[in-house]
């Protein structure tokens, strides 16, 4: 009888380990905003200035 406890509690925090890993990863992103995600592309240099300047009038023009 004393074996099963051996056994269990390992599992059990192997279980509450991998559990808590997943619901942390998932729910550590923040959603952006579309400017934070066009200035990180631009940082990024995904964009050009010029692209840049035209999807963030675009951006500005919808709110």
């Amino acid at each position: 009888m004393m074996m099963w406890w051996w056994v269990l509690i390992p599992v059990i925090l192997v279980l509450a380990f991998f559990m808590y890993n997943g619901r942390n990863s998932r729910g550590s992103r923040t959603k952006e905003n579309p400017m934070e995600i066009l200035d990180n592309r631009f940082a990024k240099g995904e964009l050009s200035k010029e692209e840049y300047e035209e999807q963030k009038r675009t951006i500005n023009s919808k709110n």
